[in-house]
């Protein structure tokens, strides 16, 4: 995806992502918005308390998946890059 030509979707889901990030701040942690590819797969990194949690998978999954899928249903899959 090209950053000069943010299409509508990536837009969503970075609005959805900025409005989870307080849970993970409030706990010491964040997140970084890496990329949507073509199977509409959001790419992010846990950094901070989240990043080295044991629980990570867990807040990916149950948390920021759920959160996104609702908020931007054609998104699928939420995938931790390390």
């Amino acid at each position: 995806m090209e950053n000069s030509k943010e299409n509508p979707l990536e837009k969503s889901v970075k609005e959805a992502l900025d409005k989870f990030r307080p849970y993970l701040q409030s706990e010491g942690g964040d997140m970084e918005y890496l990329s949507l590819d073509d199977e509409n797969r959001v790419h992010i990194r846990l950094v901070g308390a989240c990043g080295s949690c044991p629980m990570s998978t867990m807040t990916l999954k149950m948390g920021i998946e759920e959160f996104l899928k609702d908020a931007v249903p054609e998104v699928k899959e939420v995938v931790q890059e390390f």
